[in-house]
C-alpha cells in the first residue's frame, strides 16, 4: 500500500468512526430483530439432511460425466531445486493410461492471482503451475496421470521416476529465524500495535509473568477429500468442486487459462468440511489443463497424503506473553509477540495477536508478529487463524497471573473487562462476555474448583480450567442477492454462497421466510454456483452476515417494487418501504398489521407471474464504526492419570455471546464442532515436519491424530442470545468461535489437576511425565 493510500485510509477510518450511526450499515437495526414470528432461532433440522442420509446429495467426486477420465498426481521429494531427470515411459505405457502431463507438455498457464491480491483472487501461492522444472517445496506436483480408472491412474503415477538437482533449502524454524525476520501483515494490515511503553510498564509492575508458549504445525483433514469433477465445452470450463469460494475460483481459473470470467462455471452444492482448506490449489488447475489436452472430462480426488502435499495448513508459532499488573489484578502492561513461518510465495502468517487486540483493558500494550521464510508449502487459513493458537498463549498467561495473584481466574478477567475497544477506541457494538461467564460458571459448577492437585479420584487427578473465546465479526465486500417472488407466494433467493455442513441453506431459509412472512416450504435458497450473484466467501465466520446484508438490500428492492405494483387501490397505498414488513404471505404496515395485502393479490392485480430484483450489499463500513466480536467463556474439566500421564477431558461447557442465534440446532452443532477441533489442538494434533528434508512425515489419519468418539465427552453449550443491534439479523458468526480458547481451557484444567504447566501444544503424556 502506498503512503498516500495509507493516509487516505487512515482519514477515512477516522471519519467513519465519528460519523452518525444512521450513516453506517447497521446504524438502523435490522427490523427482523424486533419483528419476530417464531422461525428465526428455532431448532429446525437441516433441509439437506434427508438428501445426505439417502446418498442423494452430490459431492464434488460424485458428479457422473460421460467418458470421464481419472487423475492421480506424483509429487516431488526435495524441498528446493530442479528436476534433473523425469522418466514417465513406464507410466505412459501402463494399462488404461490416457495422458501423463509434466512440465514438458503442460499448456501455458499464468500464475494464479494469490488470495487477497485482488477482490476475487483465490490462489494459494503465486507460483506458476507445472511450467518449468523448478521445485519450491517437498511435495510439489511433478506429474498428473489420466487413466480409464482411478486404480490405473494411481498405479501409473507410482511408476514415475525422478531425480533432482537440489539446492540449499531453509527447512528448519531455527534456520529461518537466523536468516532474519520481517514484520508480518495480514489482509494488507500490519500485525503490530503499540500503546504506551509496555516493556517499561512491565518492568515497573509489582506483579508480572513473562512466558513463552509454542504450538506446532497443523494440517487440514476434512472428511471429504479435496476433489473436483470438470470438463471443457469448447472454450468454456465447467468445474464441480469442493469449494468455499465459487466466485473467486471462477475468476482465478479464468486468469490462469486466459479466459473471460464468464467462460468458467464453478458449482459446489455440498462440501464435506472446509475449515479454510477447500479453496483453490494446484490439483484443480492441473486437472483442468490435463482435461483440455486429453479432451476428456476429468475427476481428480487427492489422497489423504495428497492433501498434506498440496493443501496448506497452519504454521508453527512461538509466542511471548507478558503481563504486568497491580495487586488487584488490573493490567499495567500486556505484551503478546510471536514468531511464525511462511512460504516464500504467499503471505499467510498466522495472525496470533488478533484476539489480544480486543480482549482486555491494559494501560499499555505491545503486540507484534514477525515472520520467517521457509521453503515449504504455502500456509493457508485454518479454522480461526490467529485466534485458535493465539488464545492458547494469552489465556494461559492470564491463568498463570491469576494463580500468582491468588485471584479467581474469572474475577481477574472481569476486572480487566474493557469499556471500549482497547486498541482502536471504538465502541463495542454489543459485548456480553461477563454475562456469558457468570451463566457458564454457575452451570458448570465453577465454585467447586479446588487448588492445584487437590482433587483426586483413585489414580486420576481432576481439575477445572477456563478461558475466554473471541472471534471478530467480519463482512467482506461483494455480497449481492437475487429474489424472485412468484404469484403463488413462493420465493427463490439466489446467492453464490456455500454449504459446508454448517446448515447455511437451512438457517438462511428460516431468515428469508421470517423476513417475507412465509412458511419455510415457500422458500428456495439457491447457492453454490458461480453464475449466481455475489462474491461471497465461506470463511472468517462472515458468510451469514454477507448473505444477510445482501438479502436485506434485495428485500428492500423487492418491497419497493411491490409497493409500486400495488398502486393506489391497495391498503398499502402511500406507504414507504421502511413502513412495511412481511407477514402472512404479504406486506403489512409494521405498526398497523391490519393494513395488509398478500403477494398473490399484488401480483394478480399487476398481471405479473413473478417479480425479480437483484441488489448488492453496502460496503462493510460498520467494521470501522464499531468494534464487533463474538465471545465465549470456555469451561473444561480434565482427568490426568497420575501413573501414565494420560489426559481425558471429562466435561466441557461453552457459554457464548454471539448475538442472535439463527438456528438453535445448527448453531449448537457448530459450537460443539469447534470445541471438538479445539480438543484435538490441545491434546493430539501435530504435523511432524522433517526439518532435514522439508517433508511432512505423518500424512495420514493413522499418524496425524484427531479426536474420535472416545476422546470427546458430552459437550454442553449455551448462549446469551442478545441481538447485536448493528449486525444483519442481530447475529454474529458462530463457525470459528468454538475452537478459540479451548486449548487454553484444557491446559489450565491440566494445571489445576496436576500443578504442572504445559506451555507447548499438544499436551501429551511425555510432557506431563517429564
Amino acid at each position: 500500500m502506498s503512503v498516500i493510500q495509507d493516509k487516505l485510509q487512515t482519514v477515512m477510518k477516522k471519519a467513519l468512526a465519528l460519523a452518525p450511526d444512521s450513516w453506517i450499515p447497521g446504524g438502523n437495526p435490522d427490523p427482523l430483530i424486533r419483528h419476530q414470528h417464531g422461525l428465526v432461532g428455532a431448532p429446525v433440522s437441516r433441509i439437506d439432511g434427508p438428501q445426505k442420509v439417502r446418498g442423494a446429495a452430490q459431492f464434488a467426486a460424485e458428479f457422473p460425466l460421460e467418458n470421464m477420465a481419472y487423475a492421480a498426481l506424483a509429487y516431488s521429494t526435495i524441498a528446493k531445486g530442479r528436476i534433473a531427470t523425469l522418466d514417465t515411459h513406464a507410466a505412459e505405457h501402463a494399462p488404461g493410461v490416457l495422458l501423463v502431463m509434466t512440465h514438458r507438455n503442460a499448456p501455458p498457464m499464468k500464475p494464479a492471482p494469490v488470495f487477497m491480491s485482488a477482490p476475487k483472487a483465490a490462489g494459494g501461492d503465486d507460483l506458476p503451475v507445472m511450467q518449468d522444472d523448478s521445485i519450491s517445496w517437498n511435495g510439489q506436483p511433478i506429474a498428473i496421470v489420466l487413466a480409464e480408472t482411478q486404480e490405473q491412474a494411481d498405479h501409473a503415477a507410482s511408476l514415475i521416476r525422478a531425480t533432482y538437482e537440489a539446492v540449499p533449502a531453509t527447512t528448519s524454524f531455527a534456520a529461518a529465524k537466523a536468516k532474519g525476520m520481517k514484520p508480518a501483515n495480514f489482509g494488507g494490515q500490519p500485525l503490530q500495535t503499540v500503546i504506551g511503553d509496555a516493556e517499561t510498564a512491565l518492568a515497573d509492575a509489582p506483579h508480572k509473568i513473562d512466558v513463552v508458549y509454542t504450538t506446532p504445525r497443523h494440517n487440514h483433514n476434512a472428511i471429504e477429500l479435496h476433489a473436483a469433477t470438470l470438463m471443457w465445452q469448447g472454450d468454456e470450463l465447467i468445474v464441480h468442486d469442493a469449494s468455499q469460494l465459487v466466485a473467486h475460483e471462477a475468476y482465478t481459473l479464468a486468469e490462469v487459462f486466459g479466459l473471460d470470467e464468464k467462460q468458467v462455471h464453478v458449482t459446489s452444492p455440498y462440501v464435506g468440511g472446509g475449515f479454510g482448506g477447500k479453496c483453490l490449489w494446484d490439483h484443480q488447475i492441473l486437472a483442468a489443463a490435463a482435461a483440455r489436452i486429453a479432451q476428456r472430462p476429468v475427476r481428480i480426488m487427492l489422497s489423504r497424503e495428497g492433501v498434506y502435499r498440496v493443501v496448506g495448513g497452519r504454521t508453527v508459532t512461538e509466542q511471548r506473553v507478558a503481563i504486568g499488573a497491580q495487586a488487584d489484578g488490573r493490567f499495567d502492561a500486556l505484551i503478546h509477540t510471536g514468531a511464525v513461518v511462511s512460504g516464500e510465495h504467499n503471505n499467510m502468517p498466522e495472525p496470533l495477536i488478533l484476539a489480544t487486540r480486543g480482549a482486555y483493558a491494559a494501560a499499555s500494550m505491545k503486540l507484534d508478529v514477525e515472520v520467517a521464510t521457509m521453503d515449504m508449502l504455502a500456509n493457508t487459513f485454518m479454522r480461526a487463524p490467529g485466534e485458535a493458537v493465539g488464545t492458547f498463549g494469552l489465556e494461559c498467561a492470564v491463568d498463570e497471573l491469576a494463580e500468582q495473584l491468588g485471584i479467581d481466574p474469572i474475577i481477574l478477567r472481569e476486572r480487566n473487562e474493557p469499556d471500549k475497544d482497547p486498541t482502536t477506541g471504538l465502541p463495542f457494538s454489543s459485548r456480553n462476555i461477563v454475562e456469558a461467564y457468570r451463566a457458564g460458571a454457575e452451570r458448570f459448577g465453577w465454585s467447586k474448583r479446588g487448588k492445584p492437585g487437590q482433587r483426586r479420584e483413585g489414580e486420576w487427578l481432576v481439575g477445572m480450567g477456563c478461558a475466554t473465546s473471541t472471534y471478530p465479526y467480519y463482512r467482506m465486500p461483494g455480497g449481492a442477492a437475487r429474489i424472485s417472488l412468484a404469484k403463488d407466494g413462493h420465493v427463490t433467493v439466489s446467492i453464490a454462497a456455500h454449504e459446508m455442513g454448517m446448515g447455511t441453506s437451512t438457517a438462511q431459509s428460516q431468515v428469508i421466510a421470517e423476513r417475507l412472512g412465509l412458511g419455510m416450504d415457500q422458500v428456495t435458497f439457491a447457492y453454490g454456483d458461480s453464475d449466481l450473484p455475489g462474491v461471497v466467501l465461506a470463511g472468517g465466520s462472515q458468510q451469514s452476515a454477507s448473505i444477510g446484508a445482501s438479502v436485506i438490500a434485495a428485500h428492500r428492492a423487492l418491497v419497493t417494487e411491490l409497493l409500486k405494483l400495488a398502486g393506489n387501490d391497495s391498503p398499502l397505498a402511500g406507504l414507504k418501504p421502511d413502513e412495511v414488513g412481511g407477514l402472512n404471505a404479504g406486506l403489512c404496515k409494521l405498526d398497523q398489521p391490519e393494513l395488509c395485502e398478500s403477494y398473490a393479490s399484488i401480483l394478480a392485480r399487476a398481471q405479473r407471474d413473478e417479480v425479480t430484483v437483484e441488489a448488492s450489499a453496502p460496503p462493510p463500513l460498520e467494521l470501522m464504526h464499531w468494534s464487533m466480536h463474538s465471545h465465549g467463556a470456555m469451561f473444561c474439566e480434565v482427568r490426568v492419570n497420575a501413573v501414565t500421564g494420560e489426559t481425558r477431558v471429562s466435561r466441557f461447557l461453552g457459554s457464548f455471546d454471539c448475538g442472535r442465534i439463527l438456528n438453535a440446532k445448527t448453531a449448537a452443532s457448530q459450537f460443539r464442532g469447534g470445541i471438538i477441533m479445539g480438543l484435538g489442538l490441545a491434546l493430539m494434533e501435530e504435523t511432524l515436519f522433517d526439518e532435514r528434508t522439508g517433508r511432512i512425515m505423518n500424512p495420514s489419519l493413522a499418524e496425524y491424530h484427531v479426536p474420535v468418539h472416545l476422546d470427546v465427552p458430552e459437550i454442553e453449550v449455551m448462549w446469551t442470545d442478545i441481538p447485536d443491534p448493528h449486525a444483519p439479523m442481530g447475529a454474529r458468526g458462530v463457525g470459528e468461535i468454538g475452537i478459540t480458547g479451548v486449548g487454553a481451557a484444557v491446559a489450565n484444567a491440566v494445571y489445576n489437576a496436576t500443578g504442572k504447566r504445559i506451555r507447548d501444544l499438544p499436551i501429551t503424556l511425555d510432557k506431563l511425565l517429564g
